[in-house]
């Protein structure tokens, strides 16, 4: 960078490099080799040069090439009291760094002679602490210091931190050795830039102070912002000198220098530190002011960072007092006081208090009280775990496989591992960005959706080539995926809606009916409700597709668990306890993630898929009898293995299709797929696609399907998997491209040779994970589907990976082409 920086004809102070080579060799014992000549007699400074500043290192900024036993020099350069102040700052930053002690400081306010005999007791004590002289020339210098910080560089420790961080395990250390521009009168180092480090806005931000405070005798502290020992003419050079750089780099830079008066020499330039926020407006700025391009603006964000746009973020003042950790299921943060029951937070709403949802794990019949809740925390599952999917769909936060706290439902408590415990009713904080369970109620920075975020999706659209649809279950989360600009519903899971209380009753009666007569009557009851729900879901999503799943979960899920409930529902029904349990027995399986359910319900049990399919149609002529676009449902059969299974379920789609079409004298359009969850499904995916408008791959169960694991469960050993290298990631958060992702493309090729025309899309939750988005952009799909919360974020990564396979075509074009 100092060499960048003299290019752009900047005042930057003399100085060489030592090559992450040279100080390997240090670390290894080796010699120094003979450095380049710079200006005898001035300090130098020594500071770290890792191949990414985040990787850390030692503390640099020491002063090394002063003689402190001759200090004639430096005294005629700057005065004798600061040049004897730079001395001792020598002998006592050399002392710390290289062997580990601490001669006497400089007394505060010290005159020449005072000083003069701390240097003197300093060098004293230095040859009798280390039995040799203090070394006197800067060769030697280098060479102590160079040697320390290579030497701490390539410790365990600082090796296992730095590779915490991203750093290979190679990674090198170099040092920037540079000329210290002093002179008379008082010098003044510092920092500053000119964008703010929390919002990316104009602004004037930074530290100076005195090389050395004489007030104290030590070092300036360099944190805060105070730049009131920087003139306005200073201050101006600064301005000039941080906006020649950012043209050159392409991005805001925090620019270090000394001042001697109003002399001003810039000793380095980095990136400003900045959070996602920052980054966000920073990068359309740049944009907006022709320094970078949009595309460079839309690469160079994480698109997994827009989750702190999107959701309250805790505030960074807040101290955060640490009770339990766990994988960070849904972004954003909450607060609230701990429930154990769906019940209770729905009370709690209802009073208009605010709580977290404590669970050992979640299920339907914990949906309301997620609802209710404003975060939930599980103690098993991963991050596809039930818990997980519904918290990301409805934006909620969410830590899931906290493994290391235990609940008793009995006591109504929450036990830390090292026996710390929280009662009901106290106050916790969960940060589903991090993973982190915390004592007590923080204070929230709001979401930030507008503004430069929106320029920057808005840019995003214009390159990708990837459709994003949502996820959505209800008006609600439609009207969500609406805001957030999706283009379409990629996957309506109709089993959420049974679950409302109007509704889960009458489903429950449906299921334990007798005879077909009587489930018929139940079904028709629930008609007019789920039509209810498709008018508003095709109303809101006028003009984009709507892809609606017939009910695929087994049966047994909708019925009561609990003793409590049982009984209660029996009463309901006039049925004794035990003739119901008997028949809650005949609904349970061994297996129930392989059994009765999804399309086989719709085989077996075929009057409630047509319910439905006549909801889908009658909703779809309500739409479309009034001004406006036209609604186009799209019609999805879970769980297909076999084609067979598929033409039965079409056929009687089909006949209820043209029966409602003669009763009320419209025609209208609607599609018919396969959602493939089974590596059965995707190795026939010829098939399958003969008849199928669309193929949407459920990589959720195709994962589980072709591992043979167990979303729920595998939080239990999946840190350990992945710590171990047994999996490179979580499947359940990236695409297996190897197995799963084969899977994919051999269906994708074997269904677009039989049906040219087939729409291949992902509903699973990596819909909304980058990489995986990357992978359907270079498998040609033509969308993803993801919770309508992870709409910006796939967005984003749709553009980035457009872009990326478009520069990739662009290397591999002959120079002809």
């Amino acid at each position: 960078m100092l060499a960048r920086l003299q290019a752009l004809g900047l005042p930057v102070p003399d100085g060489f490099a030592l090559s992450f080579e040279t100080v390997n060799n240090l670390a290894q014992g080796g010699s120094l080799p003979p450095l380049p000549e710079l200006h005898a007699g001035k300090p130098l400074i020594v500071r770290n040069s890792p191949g990414q500043r985040s990787w850390g290192g030692s503390p640099g900024g020491k002063f090394l090439g002063v003689n402190p036993f001759e200090p004639d020099a430096l005294i005629d350069l700057m005065g004798e009291a600061p040049a004897l102040e730079v001395c001792l700052r020598l002998v006592s930053g050399y002392s710390k760094e290289v062997f580990g002690f601490d001669p006497v400081g400089p007394d505060a306010g010290a005159d020449p002679a005072t000083l003069r005999d701390d240097v003197a007791a300093a060098l004293a004590e230095f040859e009798t602490s280390i039995g040799q002289s203090f070394p006197p020339d800067l060769h030697s210098q280098i060479e102590g210091l160079a040697r320390a910080k290579a030497t701490m560089w390539y410790s365990v420790s600082t090796r296992v931190l730095r590779e915490a961080k991203g750093a290979p395990a190679d990674a090198g250390l170099g040092l920037i050795v540079q000329e210290m521009p002093l002179g008379q009168g008082e010098t003044v180092t510092g920092e500053v830039q000119f964008v703010d480090s929390g919002d990316g806005r104009p602004g004037v931000f930074g530290v100076a102070r005195p090389l050395m405070d004489r007030k104290t005798g030590r070092e300036p502290d360099q944190s805060g912002n105070d730049l009131e020992n920087v003139s306005a003419e200073a201050l101006e050079q600064l301005r000039h000198a941080a906006d020649v750089i950012g043209r050159d780099t392409g991005d805001a830079m925090r620019v270090s220098f000394v001042l001697n008066g109003d002399d001003v020499s810039i000793v380095d330039a980095v990136p400003v530190r900045r959070n996602a926020r920052a980054d966000v407006r920073i990068s359309v700025d740049l944009a907006r002011a022709g320094r970078i391009s949009r595309e460079h603006a839309i690469l160079r964000i994480d698109p997994l960072s827009l989750g702190e746009h999107l959701h309250q973020q805790i505030a960074p003042d807040f101290q955060r007092d640490l009770f339990g950790t766990g994988f960070a299921a849904s972004p954003g943060a909450a607060t609230g006081r701990i429930v154990f029951r769906a019940e209770d937070a729905q009370s709690a709403a209802a009073r208009d208090e605010a709580t977290i949802l404590v669970r050992s794990e979640t299920g339907p019949e914990d949906i309301r009280g997620m609802h209710s809740a404003q975060g939930v925390l599980t103690i098993h599952g991963g991050n596809s775990s039930h818990a997980a999917v519904i918290a990301r769909g409805i934006g909620l936060p969410c830590v899931v496989g906290a493994s290391g706290l235990r609940i008793s439902f009995e006591d109504r408590t929450l036990t830390a591992p090292g026996g710390r415990v929280l009662r009901e009713g106290d106050w916790i904080t969960i940060d589903g960005t991090s993973g982190e369970v915390l004592v007590g109620s923080a204070n929230m920075i709001p979401p930030e959706i507008g503004g430069p975020l929106h320029d920057l999706l808005n840019w995003a659209d214009e390159v990708r080539a990837l459709e994003v649809r949502a996820n959505a279950d209800t008006p609600a989360d439609a009207r969500t995926a609406r805001e957030f600009r999706a283009d379409g519903i990629g996957l309506c899971r109709t089993e959420h809606m049974f679950f409302e209380d109007d509704r889960i009753g009458v489903m429950r009666r449906m299921i334990l009916a007798e005879d077909d007569n009587r489930r018929q009557d139940l079904l028709d009851r629930l008609l007019p409700m789920q039509r209810e729900d498709f008018v508003q879901m095709l109303e809101i999503m006028r003009g984009l597709p709507v892809t609606i799943r017939l009910l695929d979960p087994p049966l047994h899920e909708f019925m009561p668990t609990g003793p409590d409930d049982v009984a209660e529902f029996a009463a309901a029904v006039n049925m004794p306890v035990e003739r119901l349990k008997a028949r809650l027995r005949e609904l349970s399986e061994v297996n129930p993630m392989l059994g009765m359910r999804g399309v086989r319900l719709g085989v077996v049990m075929p009057s409630i898929y047509e319910m439905q399919a006549r909801a889908i149609f009658e909703a779809l002529i309500e739409v479309n009898r009034t001004p406006g676009k036209r609604a186009v449902p799209e019609i999805m059969l879970p769980l297909v293995t076999a084609n067979r299974e598929a033409e039965l379920i079409r056929a009687r789609i089909d006949a209820v299709a043209q029966a409602v079409q003669r009763e009320s004298g419209m025609s209208f359009e609607y599609g018919v797929g396969i959602m493939v969850e089974t590596p059965r499904a995707a190795l026939r995916a010829g098939d399958l696609a003969e008849t199928s408008t669309f193929l949407s791959f459920g990589t959720n169960d195709l994962t589980q399907m072709t591992y043979g694991l167990s979303r729920d469960d595998a939080g239990r050993f999946m840190r350990e998997y992945v710590s171990l290298g047994v999996f490179r990631e979580d499947p359940f958060r990236t695409l297996d491209i190897e197995g799963v992702g084969e899977l994919l493309l051999t269906a994708a090729r074997r269904g677009r040779e039989r049906n040219p025309a087939i729409v291949l899309g992902l509903c699973g939750e990596h819909g909304g994970d980058p990489s995986s988005i990357r992978f359907c952009q270079v498998a040609g799909f033509d969308y993803v589907s993801c919770s309508p919360y992870r709409v910006p974020v796939a967005r984003l990564a749709a553009a980035q990976a457009a872009l990326l396979s478009r520069d990739a075509g662009r290397s591999h074009e002959s120079p002809d082409a």
